[in-house]
């Protein structure tokens, strides 16, 4: 088991108070903390589980089950992996990596839901209007929301599975790109991008009153080239589909990549692309570590993974041919978790042969407020949620 010591529940609990005293975020963050600091501790419960070969005994305790929990992310990625396996198109994909300058990251923390989901309709508006004038076609994307660099500088863009087919107007399915390797020019869509979401922000200012206080920044980035990269199409929809996979439930920083705790602050790797993507440690104060990852805690049920056109629910339905009907074969969590990773819960871990079978439930631990504020200081020191 990994030692609690070198994770993010342990800077929560060195530093979330100072970090709480000088920046006073919402509710909100403080409850994701909250939740991530009581992650499979007793404090959420569990269960006293025993061996029934060895009947040695061992305490699970509860998961918090937070997106932004680097401890709870491993089945749901697996669960979706497979579920976008069985869903895949007989055609190569291509992934299409969508970045806004960072000289829009003020703008964004001013409104980040409405600034994020400019991003996903700007996207989308753009790979569907390629489709349509290189093809013909209605394209479709798979779009998932990343918000980190790798130092937890907030860094938006958006990484999207793009099928190389899209239905036709007679409602036919039709392969697309230029000899299976050219999906649309980079330089185009970067252009066509810009604009778009350049376009929807200037609307927005103005209707804000606030286009006088950033026309000088917007006129900047007019002229200025946006990043947008496509890669080379996998070999397989499996291959693909398993590789962004890898980004579906990442959280801003992973448990493995913190190296060191101490009351000066957090020492943690990361990979510096503008050296080759060499692998360096890196140090942040504690404070400034917790400021940088509450940047990437989304708005309250923000939708982070969406899908479009083609591989929408609406239409794929209508033109995916009927696979065989194959028996049902009822599963459990766990079950479905050992199958797809080979990690079976219920084995025991100390002689590797018997089950552990539960034997006492252990309800959780219930307290007024949370562990970084009692309950009657609240009304005084937190900001409404949005």
């Amino acid at each position: 088991m990994r030692d609690r010591a070198n994770e993010l529940a342990q800077i929560i609990g060195c530093f979330a108070a100072p970090y709480i005293e000088k920046y006073q975020p919402n509710r909100f963050i403080i409850r994701t903390f909250d939740a991530l600091q009581k992650c499979r501790t007793s404090a959420l419960g569990g269960h006293k589980e025993r061996c029934d070969g060895c009947h040695r005994e061992r305490i699970s305790y509860n998961s918090c089950r937070n997106r932004h929990c680097p401890k709870c992310q491993a089945a749901k990625q697996a669960f979706w992996v497979e579920d976008r396996m069985k869903e895949a198109l007989g055609v190569k994909y291509f992934h299409v990596v969508f970045t806004v300058p960072h000289e829009l990251n003020a703008l964004c923390m001013t409104d980040s839901a409405w600034f994020y989901n400019a991003m996903f309709q700007c996207v989308w508006q753009t790979l569907q209007g390629f489709g349509y004038s290189h093809y013909g076609v209605e394209s479709g994307a798979i779009c998932v929301l990343h918000t980190w660099g790798q130092n937890l500088s907030l860094h938006p863009h958006i990484h999207c599975l793009v099928p190389s087919a899209g239905l036709t107007l007679k409602g036919d399915l039709k392969r697309i790109t230029k000899q299976g390797k050219f999906l649309y020019p980079v330089n185009m869509l970067s252009a066509v991008f810009r604009g778009k979401l350049l376009g929807k922000l200037k609307r927005h200012l103005s209707e804000l009153g606030r286009l006088s206080e950033y026309q000088s920044l917007l006129d900047k980035l007019w002229r200025k080239p946006w990043v947008v990269d496509c890669e080379p199409p996998f070999g397989s929809p499996e291959h693909i589909v398993k590789y962004l996979g890898q980004y579906t439930h990442r959280v801003a920083i992973s448990n493995q990549r913190i190296q060191h705790i101490d009351k000066e602050g957090v020492n943690f790797h990361m990979k510096d692309y503008a050296d080759q993507g060499k692998r360096k440690l890196t140090h942040l104060s504690g404070v400034e570590f917790l400021h940088r990852f509450s940047l990437h805690i989304l708005p309250r049920q923000f939708v982070r993974i969406r899908y479009f056109g083609i591989v929408s629910s609406k239409i794929k339905k209508d033109f995916k041919p009927e696979k065989q009907k194959v028996a049902l074969i009822k599963e459990t969590p766990q079950d479905r978790l050992k199958r797809l990773t080979q990690f079976d819960v219920y084995q025991c871990p100390y002689c590797k042969i018997g089950r552990m079978q539960i034997v006492e439930v252990l309800p959780r631990i219930r307290s007024p407020g949370n562990v970084f504020y009692p309950a009657k200081e609240k009304s005084k020191t937190l900001e409404p949620i949005n």
